[in-house]
């Protein structure tokens, strides 16, 4: 009797590569594609040697698992593959079938066989299953430029026939780099900072400063519904949320004026630290891009971070607006990020601010402050909240 089951052949790259440390980032991979396939009623993941297979139950939403995969940090590629017994015809059959509603005018057969005690060598199995096809559809064979592509592959144990190769997102699965803590503002970038810190293996745990009652709760708001998007490859997220007010308003009423925006990024950056050091992260990520505000120049960035105990990483740093923008609709944060809001940093802006502060400077605009004080008043009136990704309200 002959059998056919359908599958998805999930492929890394990256991963593969991890010499010794392979198996690890192998059961990383797997542990989060369980995560992300929660609800669909899957049957199984199962990792193998070089990929991992997900077994479908009778009457699972095929649609919605592809989509799923398709976000899963580490994953290069992925298939849906009809598992098949190891007979010609019958991977002929089962190779037109995969054709139906598919729309080709050329068409070529790649043929791979692990199997070598296979009666058939890998360009005979091609010529049967690329003629059959071509008897039965009309279409021609192209070599080098094909409508259609379908692909063969003869185990020790099945025939392996699909269609359609998925693209992944790549980079590294979400928890074998450590912990980072990102300060997210509710605008375009710094979401977009968290996911390509969180592509390359991090698990992101959020931080956002906000002003109310000088500003409304809209960047709360934002922040949260950021925070779920990006959930999505990080799952289960926390965030904390700072009252920044009483400390800017010291800042503005006791410093020069051309420097209240690096100083509310040097005190950020103090309480970030403490949070950083609670959560075990081990670096602190900012969405900044060089000299994209007065903020970010080499040297104000320099003297932000000369206060730092700990790493402050940008990956935006060479981006420009277009790039993050682009990036930003990619991944399902651009619509949220353009909400209007009220960010606590543009706050009391000064019509000249600083754009090249050394770090003396700001040192000495910071010597009347008693910041431990004013850190801790911060740190005491922190909230935390606990964002689990809902793919029923979620993007």
């Amino acid at each position: 009797m002959h059998y056919t089951e359908k599958l998805f052949i999930i492929h890394y790259a990256e991963v593969g590569l991890k010499g010794k440390n392979r198996v690890f980032f192998e059961k990383k991979l797997t542990q989060n594609i369980k995560l992300s396939l929660r609800g669909t009623g899957y049957a199984e993941v199962q990792r193998l040697h070089d990929r991992i297979v997900v077994h479908l139950k009778q009457g699972t939403d095929i649609a919605e698992i592809e989509k799923r995969l398709r976000r899963v940090m580490g994953i290069a590629h992925f298939e849906l593959v009809c598992r098949t017994e190891k007979d010609i015809d019958v991977i002929k059959d089962t190779a037109l079938q995969l054709t139906e509603g598919k729309t080709f005018e050329t068409l070529k057969v790649e043929t791979k066989r692990s199997d070598k005690s296979f009666p058939l060598t890998s360009p005979e199995i091609s010529s049967e299953v690329g003629g059959h096809l071509i008897q039965q559809t009309g279409a021609r064979a192209d070599m080098y430029n094909p409508d259609l592509r379908c692909w063969v592959e003869i185990s020790h144990n099945s025939a392996y026939i699909y269609t359609d190769k998925l693209q992944g997102v790549g980079g590294l699965p979400v928890g074998v780099s450590g912990k980072v803590l990102v300060m997210l503002s509710g605008g375009i970038d710094s979401p977009v900072a968290a996911w390509q810190m969180i592509k390359r293996g991090t698990k992101a745990v959020f931080i956002h400063f906000y002003s109310y009652p000088y500003t409304d709760k809209a960047s709360l708001e934002k922040v949260i519904e950021l925070t779920n998007i990006l959930a999505e490859s990080n799952y289960r997220s926390v965030i904390f949320l700072v009252p920044f007010a009483e400390l800017q308003q010291t800042i503005v009423t006791e410093t020069p004026a051309p420097f209240r925006v690096l100083l509310y990024r040097r005190m950020m950056t103090r309480i970030a630290q403490r949070v950083a050091a609670f959560v075990d992260a081990e670096a602190l990520v900012t969405g900044e891009s060089l000299a994209q505000v007065a903020s970010q120049t080499l040297t104000n960035l320099r003297s932000i971070e000369a206060i730092a105990d700990i790493p402050i990483l940008r990956p935006l740093i060479g981006y420009d607006k277009i790039d993050i923008i682009a990036k930003a609709e990619q991944i399902g944060t651009f619509k949220v990020s353009t909400l209007p809001h009220q960010d606590c940093c543009s706050l009391f802006v000064p019509k000249h601010p600083a754009t090249h502060a050394s770090p003396a400077d700001l040192d000495k605009a910071e010597a009347g402050f008693d910041i431990a004080t004013l850190v801790e008043t911060a740190m005491d009136g922190i909230e935390k909240k606990i964002v689990n990704f809902s793919y029923e309200n979620g993007s």
